[in-house]
């Protein structure tokens, strides 16, 4: 079975709420990628200035280095919004799999902006949509709503695993 999961999408979709879950429910670590931010990086977004690619470099090498911290089962919750930042991390984590967090641009927003004690201001969320590139035609990627209760979504995911060793498929969970 894999043992590397990036739980991936747009700001308030709920990646660390179902990365930790899921990551409990392998038995593994849960690794939230937002803790790996620079200290510049994550003032420039408390004061609604977006990250650009050279922000996220460093972060990105993080965030697989984080990965390889123990041989067990590692789940990191991180945007990862562009196919290049995922395609680095698949260079650093052989095997690698995503579970994306589709949900709509009004919901995320409504979600970012019930929580104001969060680094991540709702004012940046449009950014991360303009910026997304949904990972359509990806190998081991597996689409989730956002709007699934996390219960649900883990138990479809933990059976996607175990076929990715065999499958290498985009799969879409029906809503």
């Amino acid at each position: 079975m894999v043992t590397q999961i990036v739980v991936m999408g747009v700001s308030g979709c709920g990646k660390s709420t179902l990365a930790r879950a899921l990551a409990a429910a392998l038995d593994g670590r849960f690794i939230e990628g937002d803790d790996y931010h620079a200290a510049a990086s994550a003032a420039k977004m408390r004061s609604g200035v977006a990250l650009n690619d050279a922000d996220r470099e460093q972060w990105l090498d993080r965030l697989g280095e984080a990965l390889h911290e123990d041989e067990g089962v590692a789940v990191l919750s991180c945007s990862a919004l562009k196919l290049r930042y995922r395609d680095r991390m698949r260079a650093a984590t052989a095997g690698l799999a995503f579970v994306y967090l589709e949900i709509s641009l009004s919901e995320a927003m409504a979600r970012v902006a019930q929580r104001p004690a969060h680094f991540f201001p709702a004012s940046l969320v449009e950014d991360q949509f303009a910026n997304l590139e949904v990972p359509l035609g990806e190998a081991r990627v597996l689409r989730v709503p956002a709007g699934n209760q996390v219960e649900h979504s883990v138990a479809v995911i933990k059976h996607w695993l175990a076929s990715c060793e065999q499958v290498d498929l985009l799969h879409r969970i029906p809503d």
